[in-house]
C-alpha cells in the first residue's frame, strides 16, 4: 500500500490523494509517467523529488522517512513493507503511571520469535534486541510503554513507531486494547479479565510471595498482548484499505497465533481476585 500513497508529501492529505487515484495515478510509478495533470510545473517537480526520495529511503529499508512525514493515524500503511523488520512490544510496570515506577515484565514478538524480560533478571537484554529492528507497533505505546522505557533505560528508541491506538481510533474502536479486541471478536480464554492492574497485582504475589505461577500469568498476559499486536495489526490494515481501490491486491492473510510458552495458573488468578473482591466488597 505504501507505494500507493501520497499523503507522505507535503501539501498532499487524503482528498487529494483520492483525486490521484479516480485520475488513473494509483502509484508513484504512474505520477511519474502521467502527462496531463492539471498542477503547475514546480509543484509536479516538488512531488516528483519527495517520489524520489521515498523510493531510495523504501529500497534503503528506512521507515522513518515516511512515518515523520504521515500523520499516526496513517502509519498503517508502511506495514508490508517493513514488516520484516517490525516488532511488536509492550511493558507491564510496577504502577499505570510513569512516575514513581518501574518496569516488571517486557514482551516481544517478531511475527516469528517470543521473547520476554524480566526485572532483576535479563530486563538490559531488551535494549540489545530491539535495536535489530526498524519498526515497532503498540497500543498506546507513545503516551506510556515507550517514554517509560526510554525512562528506565535512560536512551531513546528511535523506531518508527505504528500506534494501533490512533489507527483503531479512526476505524472506531476506542477505550484500551482488550476492549479493542472483543470489539474485534478476539478471545482471551484463561485470561479473560486479567487487565494492566492485575498484571500489577501479579508482580506483587510474585515478589512478595516467591510465587512463580504469578510470574508465569504475569508473563502469559504480557506475551499474549505482543501476538495479538500483530492480529490486531492486520485487522486494521484491510479495514483500511477496504477503503481504496487497491484491496484486492494488498489485503493481507491473517496471521497464525503462536503458542504460549506459558500457561497462565488458574489457581492464582482465582485467588487475586477474590482477594480484591473482598478488599472492595465487589466483584473484580
Amino acid at each position: 500500500m505504501l507505494k500507493n500513497s501520497f499523503q507522505h508529501i507535503p501539501g498532499i492529505g487524503s482528498k487529494t490523494e483520492r483525486q490521484l487515484w479516480e485520475s488513473g495515478i494509483f502509484d508513484w510509478g504512474t505520477f511519474a509517467k502521467a502527462t496531463q495533470l492539471k498542477i503547475s510545473p514546480k509543484r509536479k517537480e516538488t512531488i516528483t523529488d519527495y517520489l524520489e526520495q521515498s523510493n531510495n529511503n523504501l529500497h534503503s529499508n528506512n521507515p522513518r522517512f515516511f512515518c515523520d512525514l504521515l500523520p499516526a493515524a496513517q502509519h498503517w500503511c508502511i506495514f508490508p513493507e517493513f514488516r520484516n523488520t517490525t516488532a511488536y512490544i509492550d511493558i507491564e510496570t510496577t504502577g499505570l503511571e510513569r512516575w514513581d515506577f518501574e518496569i516488571t515484565t517486557i514482551a516481544l514478538y517478531d511475527g516469528c520469535s517470543i521473547k520476554y524480560y524480566v526485572n532483576g533478571q535479563n530486563l538490559d537484554d531488551f535494549i540489545i534486541d530491539i535495536a535489530k529492528y526498524n519498526v515497532i507497533v503498540t497500543y498506546n505505546g507513545k503516551s506510556f510503554d515507550v517514554p517509560f522505557i526510554e525512562d528506565h533505560f535512560k536512551t531513546k528508541l528511535n523506531h518508527s513507531h505504528i500506534d494501533l491506538r490512533y489507527i483503531l481510533k479512526s476505524l472506531g474502536y476506542s477505550g484500551g486494547l482488550k476492549s479493542c479486541e472483543k470489539a474485534l471478536g478476539m478471545d482471551r480464554g484463561d485470561l479473560d479479565g486479567v487487565d494492566g492492574y492485575f498484571a500489577i497485582l501479579l508482580w506483587h504475589d510474585y515478589k512478595q510471595h516467591q510465587n512463580e505461577k504469578a510470574l508465569e500469568t504475569l508473563l502469559a498476559y504480557n506475551i499474549e498482548d505482543v501476538i495479538n499486536l500483530e492480529t490486531l495489526m492486520v485487522k486494521a490494515y484491510n479495514m483500511k484499505i477496504k477503503g481504496t481501490p487497491f484491496l484486492d491486491i494488498n489485503l493481507l492473510p491473517m496471521p497464525s497465533v503462536p503458542k504460549l510458552p506459558f500457561k497462565p495458573d488458574s489457581l492464582t488468578i482465582d485467588r487475586i481476585r477474590r482477594k480484591v473482591s473482598s478488599s472492595y466488597g465487589q466483584h473484580y
